[in-house]
C-alpha cells in the first residue's frame, strides 16, 4: 500500500506541516487517519522498537521531503475514494488553521475585498456539493463532541473559528503542545466567547469609559494634542483583561510600555490616574519640581489595583517620542523585579507592550529585543504585545509604504509567538483573545501578540487633517458610528441591556469627569507592597564626589583568595591559569595589581557588603581584551552548557547576587534593557560594557532620551554604569574613540558622571563609590585598552586599602615646583606616553596632571593640583582626539579651566587637527599624528 502511495503521491515542501499534523492525529487516534497512512505510521512505530506510541517527528517529515523532490502535486491521493476524501478533510482543516486568518473579518472599515485563496475552498480538494452531507473523522479539531461530522458542519465550524472576528496565526510554532493548546481554546468555542450578561456589561462599560474620556477632552481642551484613542477604544477592554486575567493567574506586577496613541486613556481608565491631575497637565501646570519636565503623553504612572487573584501593581513607564525604544527598558525593569522576587518561573511580573502598527514593523529595536527574549540574561518569561493597528501608520502612510510584510506583526514570527488578529469593533472578541494571550504567556512563558485592527478617527494628532492624504479612508471613518455604539446596539438587541442603559453609562461617566474623578476608580489606596523599592534615601541628595571607599587590608587579601580559589576538578586554559596565578600573587602583595584584578576586587567587595552586581555586554565574561575573566570555562567540559565557573558567586555565604552575561550582538536594545533594570534597582551595581567604545553609537537614542535626561524630565534616578573602551591605538576610525564629546555635550545639571580612570586603584574606588554614596547618577567610564596590561598602570594593595577615587591626579614624580614652567593636562593612556617622553628626554620643567573626572568638573581638586606649581605660566590641554572632538570644546566653552587659571596663565591646546572622522585608518599616519601630539605637548610656543 505504501509503495503504491509513494508512486502516486508526490508531496511538496509546504505540505510538511500537514504530514506532521496527520501524524499527531494518528498518535491521538489511529482510526482517525486513512488506512494507508495508519499502516505507514504503524511501521514507523515498529521500527522504533519501542512500546511507546511515538517516535521523533524528524524521520516522518524527512521521508516526505524525499517524496517532495519528485515534483509537486496539489493533493495527497491515497488508494480508495473514501480514504482520499478523509485525507482531503484533514487537509482542509489544516488549511484553515494556516490560512483562515486571510478570510477573517478584521477591518472595521471594510475597505478591502476578501482575497481569493483556493486552499480554503472545498472544491480545491475535489469535494463536490454531494460531499457536504457526508460524514468524516474530524481528526484533532476540537469543535465537536463526536469524532465524526458532516463536511458541511466541519466547514461551518472552521469558518466560525478562523474566519470570524479573530484571525489566528500559530501553525508555524514548532512545539506541538503549544499548537494543541491554542487549538483547544479556539476551536472548542469556535472562536466566539460565551460571556455572561455581567461580563458583557463590563466590556461595554470599559468601551464607554474609553470613548467618553476622549470626547470629553476633545470638547474641554479644543485643539490640544493628546493622540486620541478614538477608533481603538477596545484597547482599554484588552488592558482590563490583562489586569484581571493576569492577576487571577498569579501576576502581582504588570509593567507597561507604550508610545502616545491612547496613553492618556490607559493612564486614566486602566491605572486609575485622577482626571483632575490629567486636567491640570492639560492646563500646563507643573506636576513635579523638575528642571525640564515633559509633555503629558510621555509621562508614567504607577498604582495598585484589585484583581480576582489579589492586588496587582501597575507601572506605566515614562516614554519619549522614539516610540518603540521603551520596549527593552520595560523588559529590563521587569527582569530586575523578577530577580528581586526570586521569581524563577517568571510568572509574578508580566511585561505588556502596546505598539503602533507602523512602529512595531519599522523600528529595529524590536528585532533586537525579540532576539534576546528567550536568552538567560534578558528573558522575562514572555511579553504580552498589544498592537493598536489603526491601518494608517504614524502620519499619512499606508501599508504599501511602511512595511514589506503582509501583517505588521510578522516580525514576531521570528520567536514563534502566536499572533491573534482581532476586529476592534468586536470588543468581546478583543477581550477573549487578550485573555487567551495572557493565559498562553503564563502557561508557556513566551511572547504572544494581540493585533487589534481598528482605525484612527482623528489625525495623527488633534491638529492634523487626515483627509488631505487619505480621503477614501476618512470618508469611511466619518460614516462609522463608533465601536461603543455598535456594541451597545448589539447588547440592546440581544436583550442584555435596556434601550436607555448605554446613554446612562455615558452620562454617569461624564458627571464624574466634571468632578475630576472616575466613575469606577480601580486604585487601592494605602496598599503596602512586599517587594517595593524605597528610593527615599536617594531622593533630593546633593551631588558629592566624596565617599569612603577604602577597605581593610585583611579583607582585600581574603577577597583575593576567594577570587583565585578555583575548584580542583576545573581545568583552566593555560593563558587563563597564568592570569589567575598572577592574581593570587597580587593578593599576597607579591605582584602589583593590574586592571583586571582591581576591577574584580571592586565587585567582590561590593558583593560582600550586600550590593548585588550585574555586568552585561558583548564578551564581558572574558572581556574583549582578555582582562576580566569573571566567567571561567573548563577546558575538559563535555557539554557546551556545562563547565563554567564564576568566582564572584563564591565570595562568602549570604553574599549579594552576581550576574554576568555575554549579551546578544546589540547595543540599543541591550543598553535600554540595562537602563530599565537600573531604574528598578538602586542597590545593585549595573554595568554595561561596549565591546569597543564606539559601539555605543548604536544606542545613542537610549543615551539621549533616557540616560542623560531621565532625571530632569521625569525625576527618574538611575545608577547605571557604562564602560567604553577608548584609546588611539592605531585601530582605525571605529575602534579608537568612544565619542567622548557627545557625552560632554549632554553634560549639565549634574545629570551624569564622566570619568577617565588610569590605574587599577582608580577603577576599584570608582566602582565602589558608585554604590556607597547616597547618590544615584549614571556613570560613564572611558576605559582603556592598552592600559589593561601596561607595566606602569598598576597599583599596590595599600592604594586600595587606604585610598579613594581621585578626581584629579597631580604630578607624581619629584619635580622642583619652582622650575616648572608648563603644566600639561591630560587623561587616559596619553598620560603614560607623555610620561615616557618626558623621562626619555629628561624634561624637568613640565608637570603632568591627570583629569580623572571630566564631569562634574572637579574645580577644587584641579585648583589644588595647579597651585603646586606657582611659576608655571603655560597650561596645555593635551588630547589624543581631533580638535573638534574629545573634551576640549566642552571644557573651553564652559570655562572650567579658565575659571581656575589666573591672569598669568596662557591656555593652549595640543590635539590632532580637526577631522570629520574620529581617527585615521592608516597605521603609519596614526603613528605620525600620535608622535606629533606628544612632542607638541612639550614643544616651545611659536610666536
Amino acid at each position: 500500500m505504501m509503495k503504491e502511495l509513494q508512486n502516486t503521491s508526490h508531496l511538496f515542501g509546504a505540505n510538511a506541516p500537514f504530514i506532521e499534523e496527520l501524524y499527531e492525529n494518528y498518535l491521538s487516534d489511529p482510526a482517525s487517519v486513512p488506512e494507508a497512512w495508519r499502516t505507514y505510521f504503524d511501521n514507523l512505530q515498529s521500527q522504533a522498537g519501542s512500546a511507546v506510541r511515538d517516535v521523533a517527528h524528524g524521520p516522518v517529515i524527512a521521508a516526505f521531503e524525499q517524496m517532495a523532490k519528485r515534483g509537486p502535486v496539489r493533493t495527497v491521493v491515497a488508494a480508495g475514494g473514501e480514504d482520499k476524501l478523509q485525507v482531503s478533510t484533514l487537509q482542509l482543516i489544516n488549511a484553515y488553521r494556516f490560512l483562515g486568518n486571510r478570510w477573517a473579518n478584521l477591518d472595521p472599515l471594510k475597505r478591502t475585498e476578501r482575497p481569493q485563496i483556493a486552499e480554503l475552498e472545498p472544491s480545491y480538494y475535489g469535494f463536490t456539493e454531494a460531499d457536504l452531507s457526508k460524514s468524516f473523522n474530524v481528526g484533532s479539531f476540537h469543535g465537536f463532541s463526536t469524532e465524526r461530522a458532516s463536511l458541511r458542519e466541519i466547514l461551518e465550524a472552521l469558518r466560525q473559528t478562523y474566519c470570524g472576528s479573530i484571525g489566528s496565526e500559530y501553525m508555524y510554532i514548532s512545539d506541538i503542545q503549544q499548537k494543541r493548546w491554542i487549538q483547544s481554546r479556539l476551536e472548542s468555542v469556535r472562536g466566539t466567547p460565551k460571556f455572561s450578561a455581567d461580563k458583557k456589561r463590563r466590556v461595554l462599560e470599559r468601551t464607554t469609559a474609553a470613548e467618553t474620556l476622549e470626547r470629553y477632552l476633545h470638547t474641554k481642551y479644543v485643539g490640544q494634542k493628546r493622540f486620541s484613542l478614538e477608533g481603538g477604544e477596545s484597547t482599554i477592554v484588552a488592558m482590563d483583561e490583562i489586569v484581571h486575567v493576569g492577576g487571577a493567574l498569579g501576576a502581582q506586577e504588570i509593567v507597561i510600555g507604550m508610545a502616545h496613541r491612547g496613553r492618556l486613556n490607559v493612564l486614566v481608565n486602566t491605572l486609575g490616574k485622577s482626571p483632575k491631575m490629567l486636567f491640570s497637565e492639560f492646563e500646563g501646570k507643573a506636576a513635579a519640581d523638575l528642571s525640564a519636565g515633559d509633555v503629558k503623553y510621555h509621562l508614567g504612572f504607577s498604582s495598585d489595583v484589585m484583581s480576582p487573584g489579589g492586588p496587582v501593581h501597575l507601572t506605566l513607564a515614562f516614554n519619549p517620542s522614539h516610540l518603540e525604544i521603551i520596549n527593552p527598558v520595560v523588559e529590563g525593569s521587569v527582569y530586575a523585579r523578577q530577580i528581586r522576587r526570586k521569581d524563577a518561573e517568571k510568572g509574578q511580573v508580566i511585561p505588556v507592550l502596546i505598539h503602533g502598527d507602523a512602529a512595531v514593523a519599522g523600528q529595529g529595536v524590536n528585532q533586537e529585543m525579540l532576539n534576546f527574549s528567550q536568552t538567560r540574561g534578558y528573558g522575562t518569561g514572555g511579553t504580552v504585545h498589544i498592537v493598536v493597528n489603526n491601518q494608517i501608520g504614524f502620519t499619512t502612510s499606508d501599508p504599501r509604504d511602511y512595511r514589506s510584510s503582509l501583517y505588521c506583526t510578522d516580525i514576531f514570527k521570528m520567536v514563534e509567538a502566536p499572533i491573534f488578529h482581532v476586529n476592534g469593533d468586536d470588543p468581546e472578541a478583543v477581550a477573549f483573545v487578550t485573555a487567551l494571550a495572557v493565559e498562553f504567556r503564563q502557561q508557556f512563558k513566551k511572547d504572544v501578540v494581540v493585533d487589534i485592527v481598528c482605525y484612527r478617527k482623528l489625525g495623527h494628532n488633534e491638529q492634523d487633517e487626515p483627509m488631505v492624504t487619505q480621503p477614501l479612508m476618512y470618508r469611511k471613518v466619518q460614516q462609522h458610528p463608533g465601536t461603543r455604539k455598535l456594541y451597545a446596539d448589539r447588547l440592546v438587541a440581544e436583550g442584555t441591556l435596556g434601550a436607555d442603559e448605554p446613554e446612562q453609562m455615558i452620562q454617569q461617566y461624564r458627571e464624574h469627569l466634571d468632578k475630576g474623578e472616575l466613575l469606577y476608580n480601580p486604585v487601592l489606596s494605602g496598599h503596602n507592597r512586599q517587594f517595593s523599592v524605597d528610593w527615599t534615601p536617594f531622593l533630593n541628595q546633593p551631588y558629592t564626589d566624596d565617599a569612603d571607599t577604602s577597605i581593610p587590608m585583611q579583607e582585600i587579601k581574603r577577597l583575593s583568595e576567594r577570587l583565585t580559589a578555583i575548584p580542583e576538578t576545573f581545568t583552566l586554559h593555560s593563558r587563563v591559569k597564568k592570569i589567575i596565578d598572577d592574581r593570587s600573587a597580587m593578593g599576597r602583595g607579591e605582584l602589583p595589581l593590574d586592571w583586571g584584578m582591581g576591577e574584580n576586587l571592586a565587585y567582590a567587595s561590593l558583593l560582600a557588603q550586600g550590593y548585588a552586581v550585574r555586568i552585561s555586554g558583548e564578551d564581558v565574561g572574558r572581556g574583549t581584551f582578555f582582562h576580566r575573566h569573571a566567567v571561567l570555562h573548563d577546558q575538559k567540559r563535555e557539554r557546551w552548557d556545562e563547565g563554567s565557573y564564576k568566582p564572584l558567586e563564591f565570595i562568602q555565604e549570604g553574599q549579594a547576587g552576581f550576574q554576568c552575561f555575554d549579551s546578544v550582538l546589540s547595543e540599543e536594545a541591550v543598553l535600554g534593557f540595562e537602563y530599565g533594570y537600573a531604574t528598578a534597582e538602586p542597590n545593585e551595581l549595573v554595568v554595561w560594557e561596549a565591546q569597543f567604545g564606539d559601539f555605543v553609537n548604536g544606542a545613542q537614542v537610549v543615551l539621549d532620551q533616557f540616560i542623560s535626561s531621565g532625571e530632569s524630565k521625569w525625576g527618574r534616578l538611575c545608577g547605571l554604569t557604562i564602560m567604553l573602551p577608548h584609546g588611539y591605538e592605531g585601530q582605525g576610525p571605529e575602534h579608537s574613540s568612544a565619542r567622548l564629546e557627545r557625552f560632554m555635550n549632554n553634560a549639565a545639571e549634574n545629570n551624569w558622571q564622566i570619568c577617565v580612570p588610569t590605574t587599577p586603584s582608580q577603577i576599584f574606588h570608582l566602582l565602589r563609590r558608585q554604590m556607597l554614596r547616597r547618590v544615584r547618577k549614571p556613570l560613564i567610564i572611558i576605559t582603556p585598552k592598552s592600559l589593561l596590561r601596561h607595566k606602569e598602570a598598576v597599583s599596590s594593595l595599600d592604594e586600595l586599602a587606604q585610598g579613594g577615587f581621585r578626581t584629579v591626579i597631580g604630578e607624581t614624580e619629584k619635580l622642583d615646583p619652582k622650575k616648572v614652567k608648563r603644566i600639561v593636562l591630560c587623561q587616559g593612556k596619553l598620560y603614560y606616553e607623555l610620561l615616557a617622553h618626558r623621562r626619555e628626554n629628561n624634561i624637568k620643567d613640565t608637570a603632568l596632571i591627570r583629569i580623572e573626572q571630566l564631569y562634574p568638573f572637579p574645580t577644587e581638586a584641579f585648583a589644588a593640583a595647579l597651585a603646586q606649581f606657582p611659576n608655571a605660566k603655560e597650561v596645555v590641554w593635551c588630547q589624543e582626539e581631533p580638535r573638534n572632538q574629545g573634551a576640549w570644546y566642552w571644557l573651553a566653552s564652559r570655562q572650567h579651566l579658565v575659571n581656575v587659571l589666573g591672569p598669568k596663565h596662557k591656555l593652549l591646546l595640543v590635539s590632532r587637527p580637526a577631522a570629520a572622522s574620529p581617527a585615521v585608518g592608516y597605521y603609519a599616519k596614526h603613528n605620525l599624528q600620535q608622535k606629533a601630539v606628544i612632542e607638541n605637548a612639550f614643544a616651545p610656543i611659536k610666536d
